[in-house]
Parts: structure tokens; sequence; C-alpha cells
């Protein structure tokens, strides 16, 4: 049984080395966060009833896996990217990167009527890394941490803090979340 489960994780850190990933630039690093210069990119989004992590992270995921999936006019398969992003505000969007070589005009239209598209452009941002499972205590731990370190390096920010999670629900070694915030 435990060979088992080696062999899963194993073959799922092989896989998640083969996912696109949002493309950014590292500009510079400081002691305990990095600003990044993020290419633009499409997202598929969808708006959850819940702030909290913990309670929209799995319906969230549940309705933009199911689109890429194949649940659209076409029930057309897309491929996944890295990462997964949720906003950290009163209002909770997650978001999956459409992979680069799409269009917006070449996306199938989804199935579940809360989906939406939308295009983010080139932005500038810092970014904090912890790992482990993501949950409402530590995003709130890692926002405070970010958000203190820029104000020690009197670096203004948006205040509009997401979540990028990286990993598979059932990957279970080398986790990796951050926390970023875009830059004014």
């Amino acid at each position: 049984m435990g060979a088992i489960f080696f062999g899963i994780q194993f073959l799922a850190m092989i896989q998640q080395r083969s996912i696109k990933k949002y493309p950014y630039r590292a500009l510079k690093k400081y002691k305990s966060f990095e600003i990044r210069a993020y290419a633009p990119a499409i997202f598929t989004s969808v708006e959850l009833s819940s702030n909290s992590y913990n309670t929209a992270s799995s319906n969230g995921f549940r309705i933009l896996a199911g689109y890429i999936f194949g649940n659209n006019e076409r029930r057309q398969k897309i491929a996944m990217t890295s990462s997964v992003a949720m906003n950290l505000g009163e209002k909770t969007n997650m978001s999956f990167m459409v992979p680069n070589h799409l269009k917006m005009q070449e996306l199938p239209r989804p199935n579940h009527g809360r989906i939406e598209f939308k295009e983010e452009p080139s932005k500038t941002v810092a970014a904090i890394k912890f790992g482990g499972w993501a949950n409402d205590e530590k995003l709130k731990f890692y926002k405070k941490k970010l958000e203190e370190a820029l104000e020690e390096e009197g670096i203004s920010h948006n205040s509009k803090f997401q979540y990028l999670g990286y990993n598979a629900p059932y990957e279970m070694f080398f986790r990796k979340n951050e926390v970023i915030v875009e830059l004014l």
C-alpha cells in the first residue's frame, strides 16, 4: 500500500513539471519575498459566494476544472495550467490561466453560467512563498507578513492580495503556495 502511495506522489511530481505555468521574470529578491514581472495572460474565472479559502476553494476548483475537462459547448478539453489563483478580499474569485497558445475568441463557451474570461495585462507583483496545505489561517499570516515586509521596504501596492496554489489536491509532498500583491 505504501509503495502505491509513493508511486502516485512520484508521478504527480513528474506531471507537475509538464504543466504550463503563469510566466514571470524575477526582478529582485528580498529576505522574505521577491518582486516579479508577469506577462499578460487570459484566465477563466468564477466568482464564489464565500470569502473563506476553506469554504470556497473546492467549489471553485470543481467548477473551473469541469470547464477545462470538457464541460463547455464544444466538449473541448483545455490543458491544465498552474497556478490556481484566488483573490483574498471581500469578493472571492478563483481563476485558472488559459494556455497561452489559445486566444480569447477561440475559447469554447462554458456550460456553467458563472464562468467568465478575463484578460490580465502585464503586471509587477511582490510574492511570498510557503509550503504545505493552504488554509485561511496561513493565508492571513502570509498576507500580513508580505504586507509588513513591503511596508518595511517602502514599496507601495494596490492592497488586492491573491493566493497562488501550484499543486493538485492529491499531491502530498513539496507543495508550493504563494501570496502576491500588485505593486504601484
